[in-house]
């Protein structure tokens, strides 16, 4: 970890919740592969270098934990969780059939002003991919399925896939890593947008269907050629 790293949102913690941003640090460090899968996190050095208790610190962990993100052992700590690309394709899988739901009632209940924010988000995602910022890019790509999931109106919906939407967030970052990949899915946002204005819920759901198990199948290949290594 440098010094860079666990600093850069020092100024942004005196807003928010101490423990938010510190989860909101650390949930982009391992979605992005800075803490590597299976690393123990050096609490002393976060302390030391943030400036701040262990108690805000282990806060944060518990949320990362609860998100499947961190695994906390009694008397060991914490460490970056390992997922297999067994359970990476299981979660792909169940995420996929959730979104295609959520599109197929978003295609239908959906209103103006929300398909023209959403229209805006795509347009800004093109930019990013063009610009190649992929950070920036998979933070608004998940904004982007959110406010799909939030268009369904259907709140069990929604807290059952926000609580998955974070165990994939590595996957899904790991699925851009790709030039090929990266433009696929611009293209398949794009196309997912057409249905939703012109309210064809089938297209949509299969629309979305499909993109999902092409960044799940990116993803579980993706894990596999880094355990292979």
């Amino acid at each position: 970890m440098t010094t860079s790293n666990l600093t850069r949102k020092k100024t942004s913690m005196k807003r928010r919740s101490l423990h938010e941003e510190i989860s909101d640090h650390l949930r982009s460090m391992i979605i992005e592969g800075e803490l590597p899968e299976g690393d123990r996190i050096d609490e002393s050095a976060l302390c030391e270098q943030l400036e701040i208790s262990r108690t805000p610190l282990r806060e944060a962990l518990k949320v990362l934990h609860s998100e499947g993100l961190v695994s906390i052992e009694p008397n060991r700590g914490a460490r970056v969780a390992v997922l297999t690309p067994e359970e990476f394709a299981e979660l792909f899988e169940l995420i996929g059939g959730l979104e295609r739901m959520a599109a197929e009632l978003a295609a239908l209940r959906a209103t103006d002003s929300e398909l023209k924010k959403l229209a805006q988000m795509q347009s800004r995602l093109e930019s990013l991919y063009s610009e190649g910022d992929r950070h920036n890019y998979f933070e608004l790509n998940q904004d982007i399925h959110r406010m799909i999931i939030a268009m369904s109106r259907n709140s069990t919906l929604t807290s059952l896939h926000e609580q998955l939407l974070m165990r994939a967030s590595r996957g899904r970052y790991m699925a851009i890593g790709t030039e090929d990949r990266w433009e696929e899915s611009v293209q398949e946002h794009q196309a997912l947008l057409d249905a939703l204005k012109a309210k064809d819920s089938e297209k949509a759901g299969e629309i979305m269907l499909e993109h999902v198990r092409h960044t799940g199948d990116c993803a579980v290949n993706a894990l596999k050629q880094k355990k292979a290594v």
